[in-house]
């Protein structure tokens, strides 16, 4: 039985042969772009860390936690930046905002190669934070606007792997570049990552702007047809399409507990992602107490942390939607995990196989990003397009928000290579992110009856889902896959 279950979890018996067509080009088209878009986002966000141990912090003449100082100025300007671009997409379509963006990033990278000083530094990183802060948050948009609860969880967990696979990469890249680049012209080779980041950012964009296919109701794709479009509709549930500059939509926003909840958690759970956001195990490298690590094992040893984040996510994520959607199972998982990773490292200090063991471990916690997105995309299935965007937006702003400050006060290079006090706060956010999943499912699973009570949502003998959608402006009675 079990055995049949999963088999129609993998291919859904009742999807037909013209719905398996259309996600099958969905699939090539949104997450092919949207993954390249995302793996070039966080090249050029990791290739810092990679120039910093690469020469840069002694060309440049960095001090005390000055690197620390230029990702939080990124920082900065990825919080401002997070939602006027999903809000942006209500206006300007995705096919045509999404490579503007990478045009002004990649132009940027190639212009950090020319940085004379750590703040010459600052300044650009600023204006790169405000143009990548459009990818994460509004591709999980766009992937809540096209796919069912069923397929959702997956492509989130691709999506989000593929920026962990430009994390992991960016070691190697940088290694080759160092090794084969370093001098030439007069350049340095962490000089040159940065040239090379932003150049092959530039086809991506182009291909996007040609075959990107917006969302469902705005696509124009030469590739779908007039039925695959309409197809496309029907899969999703109809809600209103209306403005968000309004003062019913903020106080639709505010008196929601889709805001608080989601934003609290995502708050909670972008602190769990410390070890590995902060590159913890590069700077413990750089300053080991027991070793020296050459410039190759500085990049290429911490590449293990993504690849392990990268396993992990996609497991998630599959799991996830093997269950239905249960995506609060990885807020224990990781609840477990970064309070028994913390300790580890508070007891053995001195013990390189278990600091190294315990930092690879402490990767599976990225497999928060691309489930805990999905359960807000999959809660707010039945809500405006606008009040998703603004959730998902502010979630990824709250976190950020937190980890500006945050990074400097437990995870600051000079607290290497033990970073004491950040353990103890690992242990205390991974409690408070346990209690946190506990309460938010309470209130999702108290939405969803109170939709089946009042009719909004319930089951046909045809084993389909009823979604009846109550507007101020009209009322619509649409049937949607299950």
């Amino acid at each position: 039985m079990m055995r049949r279950s999963f088999k129609e979890y993998l291919k859904p018996s009742q999807a037909t042969k013209e719905e398996r067509k259309l996600v099958q080009k969905l699939d090539w088209f949104i997450l092919s772009f949207c993954c390249l878009m995302y793996f070039m986002n966080y090249l050029d966000r990791s290739n810092l860390s990679n120039a910093y141990v690469s020469g840069m912090k002694e060309d440049l003449s960095f001090e005390g936690n000055q690197l620390n100082q230029i990702t939080t100025v990124f920082t900065v300007g990825y919080i401002i930046g997070q939602l006027p671009s999903n809000l942006a997409l209500h206006y300007i379509k995705p096919r045509i905002f999404f490579p503007i963006m990478m045009v002004i990033w990649g132009g940027l990278t190639m212009v950090s190669a020319a940085a004379r000083r750590p703040q010459d530094l600052m300044a650009i990183r600023f204006f790169i934070g405000l143009a990548e802060s459009s990818t994460f948050v509004g591709t999980h948009y766009v992937l809540g606007s096209w796919y069912t609860a069923q397929e959702l969880g997956k492509r989130s967990g691709i999506f989000t792997a593929s920026g962990l696979a430009g994390t992991m990469f960016g070691g190697f890249i940088q290694t080759g570049i160092h090794s084969s680049l370093n001098g030439s012209h007069g350049l340095a080779g962490w000089r040159w990552l940065f040239i090379i980041d932003g150049i092959i950012t530039l086809p991506i964009a182009l291909y996007g702007f040609l075959l990107f296919p917006n969302t469902p109701s705005t696509c124009n794709a030469p590739y779908l047809s007039a039925s695959e479009r309409a197809l496309a509709i029907s899969r999703v549930p109809e809600v209103p399409e209306r403005s968000p500059i309004r003062w019913s939509f903020l106080k639709k926003v505010l008196t929601s507990y889709y805001w608080y909840g989601f934003v609290v958690l995502w708050i909670i759970a972008g602190e769990t992602e410390s070890f590995s956001s902060n590159t913890l195990l590069a700077l413990y490298m750089k300053s080991s107490p027991t070793r020296k690590y050459t410039v190759a094992q500085l990049n290429n040893y911490p590449t293990g942390v993504p690849a392990v984040g990268i396993v992990s996510t996609l497991f998630f994520a599959t799991l996830t939607d093997y269950f239905g959607g249960k995506r609060y199972i990885v807020g224990y998982f990781i609840f477990f995990t970064g309070i028994t990773t913390a300790a580890l490292i508070l007891a053995y200090p001195y013990s390189t196989s278990i600091i190294f063991g315990a930092y690879y471990w402490a990767g599976t916690v990225y497999a928060c990003q691309a489930t805990f997105f999905a359960w807000a995309n999959d809660v707010m299935r039945y809500e405006e397009d606008m009040l998703r965007a603004v959730v998902i937006a502010s979630m990824n702003m709250g976190s950020n928000a937190m980890n500006a400050w945050w990074s400097i006060v437990f995870y600051g290079a000079q607290y290497a290579p033990f970073f004491r006090m950040g353990m103890w706060a690992m242990i205390a956010t991974s409690i408070a992110l346990g209690v946190w999943t506990t309460v938010l499912l309470w209130f999702a699973t108290k939405e969803e009856k109170k939709r089946v009570a009042d009719g909004v949502v319930s089951s046909d003998k045809n084993n389909k889902l009823r979604i009846t959608i109550s507007d101020p402006e009209k009322e619509v009675d649409v049937d949607a896959k299950s």
